[in-house]
């Protein structure tokens, strides 16, 4: 490249130009990428002045490359017909890809027949022929100006496409010279030993550039800002987290059997690990009341959709205490919900086997205008505390949801397989910006 460079400023020097950078090139016996990357390296320093020449051409495809190289397909095809004939397959065979496409547009050209009584055998018609379509390459790829019939046959057949060529011409800079010196771009100890820093010239500095985008992480917006509101939330009011690590758990949901039982599967709910926690409480003597919440994965056999998973995150609390009533459970939704910044609630009245009474949460989701169901809540019922040991009067409320619902709300995300699974497109996790709404 050194050697381009010193050619060019040499003839540059001498008084002349270039007007056409692919034909120096040519001249220089180099490609023209490489010319031209001398020239971009001089003109970013003004040593020479450019001015680009854009001009669409032809150019052969693969496939077009390789009829310049082997012949048409239908010269292919008549070169490989014995004087006696040959049977199709047996062409086909021979000349693989092509033989559908030389055998048509050979019969075109009448080189060739078929056999009385015989269309398999194929039979040459002619002696000898002319290949224009090898003929017309080889003239398009050495630069030669074919008609506008010739170029439709080929973009037709799919043999030429076009490209977009940039060249340029050249002329002195204001800031020529004839060699180019090698500015320095650091003191180093061997020039501050010597001395000759004093004598080097060095690059100025671009204040304009930009650096090296730094390599960071990104936050996702389920696990690290809402999980962390929400862990800071509870913390605020009073919980403590519980040991939710335990994945899998003993078979619940059916008429008792021990087989059964001895049965694991992957945990569909952490009630389970509430249930741990107060049987734990109620061994404490004497009673205290308790907050537990917790944030973890759960399990589901469902149908995959737009607001639904076969995996996600279950918040879970309760407040273990005496006298507890639905209207405390009201109240403490209604404080937990409002710090999250969904104030606008429902309840409705649901069924669940270990809650009664029991409602479900639902808020209203602005990017899908409607009401979307965000958790279920309810008080224990007493035949399951009673067995725990819990003292009498002691009741225990108690709300679950998923963790991506809310973030779906306050991110106003409507699919949330764009949050939480493998289709999650991590552009979006990039450009999203971290959402603070109503989180106190």
């Amino acid at each position: 490249m050194a050697d381009v460079e010193a050619c060019l400023l040499a003839h540059l020097n001498s008084g002349g130009e270039v007007p056409d950078s692919r034909s120096y090139a040519s001249s220089l016996r180099v490609p023209h990428d490489e010319l031209e990357a001398v020239i971009k390296s001089l003109s970013a320093f003004r040593i020479v002045d450019t001015t680009d020449i854009t001009k669409e051409t032809w150019v052969l495809t693969d496939e077009a490359k390789g009829y310049v190289a082997g012949g048409s397909p239908e010269a292919q095809l008549v070169a490989a017909i014995p004087p006696e004939g040959a049977s199709k397959d047996v062409l086909r065979e021979k000349l693989g890809s092509v033989f559908d496409i030389g055998m048509k547009t050979a019969a075109k050209n009448k080189w060739i027949g078929f056999e009385k009584g015989n269309k398999d055998l194929v039979l040459r018609k002619v002696d000898t022929i002319k290949d224009d379509l090898q003929e017309q390459l080889k003239s398009l790829e050495s630069g030669e100006v074919l008609s506008d019939k010739v170029i439709d046959d080929l973009k037709r057949r799919k043999l030429i496409t076009k490209e977009k060529s940039i060249w340029y011409a050249l002329k002195k800079g204001p800031q020529f010279v004839a060699k180019r010196k090698k500015l320095a771009t650091d003191v180093t100890q061997e020039h501050l030993r010597s001395g000759d820093w004093k004598d080097l010239e060095f690059k100025d500095y671009n204040f304009g550039a930009q650096g090296q985008p730094i390599a960071i992480g990104y936050v996702q917006p389920l696990l690290e800002v809402v999980r962390e509101e929400i862990q800071n939330i509870f913390l605020q009011m009073g919980f403590t987290e519980m040991p939710t690590n335990n994945y899998v758990e003993s078979r619940y949901g059916y008429d008792w059997k021990r087989d059964e039982a001895e049965k694991n599967l992957l945990r569909t709910h952490t009630t389970a690990v509430s249930t741990r926690m107060l049987y734990k409480l109620a061994q404490e003597k004497p009673f205290a009341p308790k907050r537990y919440y917790s944030i973890d994965r759960v399990f589901r056999n469902e149908a995959v959709d737009r607001t639904h998973l076969a995996e996600f995150h279950q918040i879970e609390g309760l407040i273990c205490d005496y006298g507890l009533t639905l209207g405390d459970l009201i109240g403490v939704l209604e404080d937990f919900f409002s710090s999250l910044g969904m104030s606008k609630l429902r309840f409705k009245p649901a069924y669940n086997p270990y809650t009664e009474p029991s409602m479900e949460i639902f808020s209203y989701h602005e990017g899908l205008k409607k009401w979307v169901e965000v958790g279920n809540s309810g008080m224990f019922r007493p035949e399951m505390l009673l067995p725990m040991g819990l003292p009498e009067g002691v009741n225990v409320i108690a709300w679950g949801l998923s963790l991506e619902r809310p973030t779906m709300i306050l991110y106003g995300i409507d699919n949330i397989r764009d949050l939480f699974g493998p289709k999650v497109d991590f552009n979006l996790i990039k450009s999203n910006p971290l959402c603070r709404l109503g989180l106190q």
